[in-house]
This record gives C-alpha cells, structure tokens and sequence, in this order.
C-alpha cells in the first residue's frame, strides 16, 4: 500500500513504486523475526555495488532462489544448489557473494544458538532502541557507518561472516529499524 503523502518522503525512493513501498512499508520498521533478519543481511550484501532499486526488482527471485531465505536449508547447500544460483539470472550470480550466503548461513545458525536468536544478537548493538540523529538529518547529513555499525562490522566477521563490512552494516540497521534515518519533511520523519 503507498501512503496519500506522495509529496513528502526520503529523496531516495523518488517515485518507483517499488522505491515508494519498500520506504512506506518496511525501511526503518524495527525487525524482531529471525528470518527477515537473515533475507535483510543477505540482500544487503548482494546489493553491495549495485543500487538497492536492483535488489527490489530481483526479491522475489532472491526468495525463490533462497528457499524464502529458510536460514537452515540455505545452510546445507550443496556445491551442486550452488552452481545452480551462479546460473539463475533472476539474481546476482556473484559467486563469491552465493558462497557468502551460505556461509552466513552457518554463521547465522551459530549465533543464534548462541544468543537465543539473531534478533537478541544484533539489536545489543543499539541497547534495544532504534538510533536516531540528534538534529534533524537532510539528504546531505545521512550517514554511511556509525560507531554501532562499525562494532557489528567487527564482530559479525570475528564470527566468521562475509561481505558484512561497516557501511553494509549500516545499511542493514536502517532498513531493520535500528537506525531511524527519516529526513525533515519525509512523513515518516519523528520529531526529536
């Protein structure tokens, strides 16, 4: 559903309707399911390079390609499943990032075992509240790291996780809704 206030969103989604949807209904929505965290981490770092309008027209091939991002099953790919999404062009066929998947995939599984979930995990970055901008932020004033996303950078990949460098990381905080980067005049901007 696309929200009445055309006019007044983040300069970034423009008028693409996927742009527009994904800014209204999920950029910025704090995340507390395991299997959205694990859809998000993964399609942000296959955006890596690539705008982020390229991952949205590709989703729905990413989720038929990743098992819905079924964290378990991509886990147990096999080099033959993996051949198999180098070939799919409905996706990025980035082998390194495929292998990355699959790998995160593990990595994920060990965290959230570890930590009851991946939701408990990551959200101790942030102390369980969505970060915001003590002044109000414009186009030109929006981040790219933070400390936090510097800090989750470092551990994902002590913990063995690929292609989660701090800007990515950043990345996944805002579209998750631990940072909170609504610009002045965007209806979904919060006074401060």
């Amino acid at each position: 559903m696309v929200s009445e206030n055309a006019e007044k969103r983040c300069w970034w989604c423009g008028d693409d309707a996927l742009y527009v949807a994904y800014h209204d209904e999920e950029w910025g929505v704090p995340v507390h399911d395991d299997r959205v965290w694990f859809e998000m981490l993964t399609l942000e770092f296959f955006q890596a390079g690539l705008s982020w309008i390229t991952i949205l027209k590709k989703r729905e091939n990413f989720r038929r390609a990743f098992d819905s991002f079924d964290v378990q099953k991509v886990a147990k790919y096999t080099q033959k499943k993996e051949e198999k999404l180098v070939l799919d062009a409905g996706i990025i066929r980035h082998r390194g990032k495929i292998q990355s998947a699959i790998s995160n995939a593990q990595c994920f599984i060990a965290l959230a075992e570890e930590f009851g979930s991946f939701d408990k995990y990551v959200w101790r970055f942030t102390d369980g509240i969505a970060l915001r901008s003590p002044t109000d932020l414009t186009r030109e004033e929006i981040p790219t790291t933070s400390p936090e996303s510097q800090a989750l950078s470092k551990d994902l990949k002590k913990r063995g996780f690929r292609f989660m460098g701090p800007t990515i990381c950043y990345a996944l905080m805002q579209s998750c809704g631990m940072v909170d980067d609504h610009t002045l005049g965007c209806f979904k901007y919060v006074e401060r």
